[in-house]
């Protein structure tokens, strides 16, 4: 297993292929060239967490060979970052963890994690310094919510909650700008579309550490299983997502969000491809900035589950004020 000092070594790598760049191998390290053939990047492949491709290109079966020998996965990213395809290596022979996955069924973790999403909720909206009266009843409501949970027996009752509360929390957070919902991947505006980008990058962070495990990121304990889902990431996701809600609500207010980055296709905001290296920077760097969280969370969760502890041993995030 891999151990946190080594973990923070490693580096997600990001290619755009759209920009001619293309990448290639010196040994036991990895190059990425940009259009005119100069070396943009070199990493040893024993630091590389991940290796995300945004656009279309060819893998090598070199780059896969390495991928399974160092571990670390492959994601292929349309323009407009939807998922294309993946090339994992996670410890896929871990049976004990797997067979103890297929045998849960119980909402006590699902209710441990939407318990602690709700904190994190209730802290960035304690993070506002001028608080309106509407802002400190959604405070309050959130907590009540909070407090209801441990009677919630059933799956629609939680899942009932998270939704409420959801809503509240939104619409505070998001006062002063136009907010008009929160509509996933409708992209009816330009947060929503920046909390998909943001939650797909914050999502791949996720799978990369359960991968590092061996479980079935497709078995669920709180989202039900789909085909082809990966309820588990979905799962585990869920006390970070207040990153991503915070990151955006400052790169508003400073100024990295414009209107013009953006067009509309169909009734549906996307990011301009040209814009999307420029925001990718900013979002991934406020993930990233929680890297060593997100890993020791993960870490934890799996022993936690595999020895079967209490739900009280299990880890809780806790988002920093600024």
């Amino acid at each position: 297993m891999l151990s946190h000092p080594d973990f923070k070594e490693k580096n997600i790598i990001i290619v755009f292929s759209e920009e001619k760049q293309y990448f290639s191998f010196r040994n036991d390290n990895l190059l990425v060239f940009d259009r005119e053939d100069k070396i943009i990047l070199q990493s040893t492949c024993h630091r590389i967490l991940a290796l995300w491709i945004v656009g279309h290109c060819s893998l090598s079966s070199g780059l896969m060979e390495r991928s399974k020998k160092f571990g670390f996965p492959i994601v292929l990213l349309s323009f407009n970052f939807r998922m294309i395809g993946s090339w994992n290596a996670p410890t896929e022979g871990n049976f004990l963890l797997r067979k103890k996955q297929y045998a849960y069924q119980d909402w006590t973790i699902a209710r441990h994690l939407v318990h602690n999403k709700l904190e994190n909720q209730i802290a960035t909206l304690n993070s506002i310094r001028k608080k309106s009266i509407a802002c400190k009843e959604a405070i309050a409501a959130l907590r009540k919510y909070q407090q209801q949970l441990p009677f919630a027996q059933e799956l629609s009752d939680i899942m009932g909650i998270e939704g409420v509360a959801a809503r509240l929390y939104f619409e505070q957070w998001f006062f002063t700008l136009p907010w008009k919902g929160r509509r996933p991947r409708a992209k009816t505006d330009t947060i929503n579309v920046l909390l998909d980008i943001g939650y797909t990058y914050l999502f791949y962070m996720v799978e990369n550490m359960l991968h590092l495990y061996g479980f079935d990121i497709y078995q669920g304990i709180y989202h039900r299983n789909f085909y082809n889902r990966k309820s588990l990431v979905c799962d585990l996701q869920e006390p970070f997502r207040c990153i991503v809600d915070r990151i955006i609500k400052k790169a508003y207010g400073l100024g990295q969000i414009k209107d013009e980055d953006f067009v509309l296709q169909k009734g549906q905001y996307q990011l301009a491809y040209k814009k999307s290296k420029e925001y990718t920077r900013w979002l991934m760097a406020s993930i990233l900035e929680y890297k060593s969280e997100i890993f020791l969370y993960c870490q934890k969760y799996y022993r936690c589950f595999i020895q079967q502890k209490p739900i009280g041993e299990y880890p809780i995030f806790k988002i920093n004020n600024p």
